[in-house]
């Protein structure tokens, strides 16, 4: 029987690679918001931060097919996987639409791969905001490095950049991708761009103009951004997008930048878990809801102009805030 409540209990079993516990401890992570800040001070002490790396693109290019090929071959040099592939989540029961083991062919019985699918819950970023806290579980529980897998890469909430230690972008010739790769923040934050289905028209064509577009982003250190062609589905080409993660950490860290990146990446989940508290009072508290309409009423009455009641509501939580943290303190 696991006890939930029990904490340190709890992390002593992941320590020890029990895997009921690690199921156990991830469910409540992503289901239970109330979990999360009991758990992850017993946590924090014990996790090692292993290697991060992300990838993303638009549905339908093959990031999964990529994953597990990836997976594949980081378990042929004898390295314990864990990945998180975070899925659109479901409207009608709020759980991810995709199945986390269907699309690993040939790893998901592996006792040293585990796969963890969690439903994005509708972030713009694509990520569930219990990825990040997930990920430090897997690398309590022992894996060597994390594959994240995301449903796209948003440019607001928490994203993919925010977790991952290098970012890959699947794109393909046959989904438009020459456009979206020229959206604002898109080309900045990925380290490796990898063109899938090279067998199809137009892949080199993409390839080229990745380049091009690399050509015009400013603000990069040293480190370009390589662009491959390859085909998953064929096993052509995946392989090097490993070669290129080991590069680029070792780019990072050649360079200074890994405390700095990381420092950036806890800065913007702080910033993340605050936003998610004060909508959290807004939309799910009565009490400030239906301050809210109150304030609402006295705007359209010209009693008040919107910015002196958006005033009140921070003042309200505030209020609520200091309520939170000192009844945690007792």
């Amino acid at each position: 029987m696991i006890d939930l409540t029990d904490h340190q209990a709890l992390v002593n079993r992941i320590r020890e690679r029990d895997i009921r516990a690690v199921a156990k401890a991830m469910s409540a992570l992503e289901d239970d918001p109330s979990f999360a800040p009991q758990f992850i001070p017993a946590l924090t002490p014990y996790y090692e931060k292993k290697p991060r790396l992300g990838i993303t693109g638009s549905p339908g290019v093959g990031k999964s097919t990529v994953a597990n090929r990836l997976v594949q071959e980081l378990r042929a040099q004898d390295q314990r996987v864990g990945v998180v592939a975070v899925d659109p989540t479901s409207p009608f029961s709020g759980g991810a639409i995709l199945g986390d083991r269907v699309r690993m062919v040939g790893v998901q019985n592996d006792p040293q791969v585990y796969i963890r699918s969690l439903g994005s819950r509708g972030s713009l970023g694509g990520l569930s905001a219990a990825t990040a806290n997930i990920v430090r579980v897997l690398e309590t529980f022992g894996v060597d490095t994390v594959i994240i897998e995301t449903v796209g890469m948003g440019q607001t909430g928490f994203d993919i950049v925010d977790i991952a230690d290098t970012v890959v972008l699947i794109l393909s010739p046959e989904s438009g991708d020459g456009v979206q790769t020229m959206k604002a923040g898109v080309m900045e934050v990925a380290d490796i761009y990898a063109v899938n289905k090279a067998d199809r028209p137009g892949a080199d064509g993409l390839a080229t103009e990745i380049k091009s577009l690399l050509g015009m982003v400013d603000g990069r250190l040293q480190w370009v951004p390589p662009v491959l062609t390859m085909s998953a589905v064929d096993d052509t080409g995946v392989c090097e997008i490993l070669g290129y993660f080991s590069e680029h950490l070792s780019f990072l860290t050649e360079h200074g930048l890994v405390a700095d990146k990381r420092r950036r990446q806890l800065a913007n989940e702080i910033r993340f878990l605050v936003e998610s508290r004060i909508k959290g009072y807004m939309l799910e508290d009565a009490r400030h809801k239906a301050s809210l309409r109150e304030l609402a009423a006295k705007v359209e009455a010209r009693e008040l102009d919107t910015y002196a009641a958006a005033d009140a509501v921070c003042a309200m939580i505030m209020r609520s805030l200091a309520e939170d943290i000192t009844d945690a303190k007792t």
